[in-house]
């Protein structure tokens, strides 16, 4: 029996909080799992400090009781339904503070733990796991919550001092990661493209109101969409793992129906941005977007076989189709997981 063409390759996805996993490179993450590859995801904290989002579960005990325990319940079964692996780093949900950070975060919290401090379960994790390729933040999280951040500097520290046997060698034999990405699907470039593409043809978007957010946050940092994952045939998994998150997610709320199946129509793919690159490879133009279509591309495997520089991810379906489509993603017309508004307004 012939294996599947990602088995040995292993992908660790590290976020901030639980639902983060479903909202940022789910899709790709369901697929990689798919086609064979161990796909890890870290969470950094267990989103103690969230609210409950969802109007439906404001009356319940569980919830109102527990919120720690149900959203461990909610990220085992988000897990499942992108085929992935899980792993608590055990930091403390940090909130979202309205003023500045250093001063309102509570003491202890992840964004108050140091770096150096802050890294070691994930040096740990790296260095058993060995992934070739590890997704987090960029330096500004994203957007601006403190765990976002935090995740960025904390991820960064540990894949450099995975790959130094001289740092805590406690904490497993070194590891090299070989490529580190910033997940980037709220962009302001693509949520400014969808909204355009909506307004040609016609359709009202929902994102009309956010526009100068956007634009703010575009100035501020010019994201680099350098490799993107065609991956709209797992919009249904990546939407269930999202809804699995009940506490953080209002069905009923957010950009759905209409809105949010053109914006799967017109943008059915997941973008990363290149951060490192250790293949040994040419290096990708800075700033050009869209330069590659696999996350493994030219990454080595551990019996010396190497991933072609093009990647090697099977065609897929029509990506439009398999975005907007119920005959091809049965969960499209329910599973309208909010993705931008629940991601700013989570705590």
């Amino acid at each position: 029996m012939t294996s599947l063409p990602y088995h040995g390759l292993r992908l660790l996805a590290v976020h901030a909080h639980p639902d983060d996993e479903s909202s940022k490179g789910a899709a790709t993450s369901a697929k990689y799992a798919s086609l064979g590859a161990r796909v890890l995801i870290a969470s950094m904290t267990g989103g103690e400090a969230g609210d409950i989002l969802n109007p439906a579960l404001l009356q319940s005990p569980k919830a109102s009781r527990d919120i720690a325990g149900l959203r461990r319940e909610e990220m085992a079964t988000a897990a499942a339904a992108l085929g992935a692996e899980h792993v608590w780093v055990g930091h403390v949900d940090s909130g979202l503070p309205d003023g500045d950070f250093e001063n309102q975060t509570p003491p202890g919290c992840f964004y108050r733990v140091p770096d150096e401090v802050a890294m070691l379960p994930l040096v740990h994790i790296i260095r058993t796991f060995r992934p070739q390729v590890v997704t987090t933040y960029d330096e500004l999280g994203g957007y601006p919550h403190p765990d976002h951040i935090k995740n960025h500097a904390v991820t960064m520290a540990a894949v450099a001092a995975a790959a130094d046997e001289a740092v805590h060698p406690e904490l497993g034999e070194a590891w090299q990661v070989q490529k580190v990405y910033y997940n980037q699907d709220l962009s302001a470039k693509k949520w400014i493209t969808i909204h355009e593409k909506m307004t040609e043809a016609g359709l009202e978007s929902p994102f009309a109101e956010h526009l100068e957010d956007f634009k703010k946050r575009d100035k501020q940092r010019s994201n680099w969409l350098s490799t993107r994952i065609a991956c709209a045939e797992f919009f249904g998994a990546r939407d269930r793992a999202l809804l699995s998150h009940a506490t953080q997610i209002d069905p009923e709320g957010g950009f759905f129906s209409a809105s949010r199946k053109a914006a799967r129509t017109y943008w059915p793919t997941e973008e990363f941005e290149l951060a490192v690159d250790r293949t040994g490879r040419d290096p990708l133009i800075p700033g050009v977007d869209f330069q590659e279509d696999d996350l493994f591309a030219s990454v080595t495997f551990d019996d010396g076989r190497r991933v072609p520089d093009a990647g090697m991810l099977p065609d897929t379906p029509d990506t439009e189709k398999a975005a907007a489509d119920p005959a091809t993603d049965p969960e499209s017309a329910t599973a309208d997981a909010a993705t931008m508004s629940e991601s700013d307004s989570h705590a």
